[in-house]
């Protein structure tokens, strides 16, 4: 689903940050420095971000490199699927974001929601892992698996966050403008068809 250079980039800053963690050789460290400076070059010219932009992204990433893992809650009410309206774009998603240290993944989706949504909930299942390459999201600099867990809600009431604007539940035929880079449409509508069928396997990649 992803451009190959942004693909070719990726694997490229991967090796050079698996490499600045455990070289040894100096001349080494400086090869790797020279493959992260290509992958940064590569999207800067493929993309409107300059390049110490680029570089701020990849300079906290150390060590061995992995993928990220985004959490993100799938909560229903009446059949309706609750979405937060996002400050940073205007657009709506499921509660959620980045896993925390320290969290389990069904603690990050309870956090998530109570953070974002303002209701409590307790984690009941896992609906899917998706790796983000193969769903029609916009190109992001970083490899990222999706977490989709299912929630039920056990108290408070609508909220809105620090990093959201509105928060509201919506219906499989009229769901809002979306916010791409955290989900998309074809992935909301596989949550009805999960949550409606509760006996099927959970989805991966």
């Amino acid at each position: 689903m992803q451009e190959k250079w942004l693909e070719w980039a990726k694997q490229i800053q991967s090796i050079a940050q698996t490499g600045l963690a455990y070289g040894k050789d100096e001349y080494d460290l400086e090869r790797y420095e020279m493959l992260r400076d290509l992958s940064i070059d590569i999207m800067s010219e493929y993309t409107d971000m300059e390049p110490v932009k680029v570089r701020e992204l990849f300079a906290g990433e150390t060590g061995y490199a992995t993928p990220k893992v985004d959490i993100r809650a799938v909560v229903f009410r009446e059949h309706k699927l609750l979405l937060v309206r996002e400050k940073s774009d205007g657009a709506w998603a499921l509660p959620g974001g980045w896993a925390d240290i320290g969290l389990s993944p069904s603690e990050v989706a309870v956090k998530e929601v109570r953070e974002e949504a303002g209701f409590e909930v307790k984690a009941d299942r896992l609906l899917a892992v998706w790796d983000k390459k193969f769903h029609e999201h916009p190109p992001s600099p970083f490899h990222v698996y999706k977490m989709f867990i299912l929630c039920r809600i056990t108290g408070g009431s609508a909220k809105i966050g620090l990093e959201t604007s509105d928060v509201r539940f919506f219906g499989r035929d009229e769901l809002p403008e979306l916010s791409l880079e955290r989900n998309t449409a074809a992935q909301l509508h596989t949550m009805f068809e999960r949550y409606e069928e509760s006996s099927r396997p959970s989805l991966f990649d």
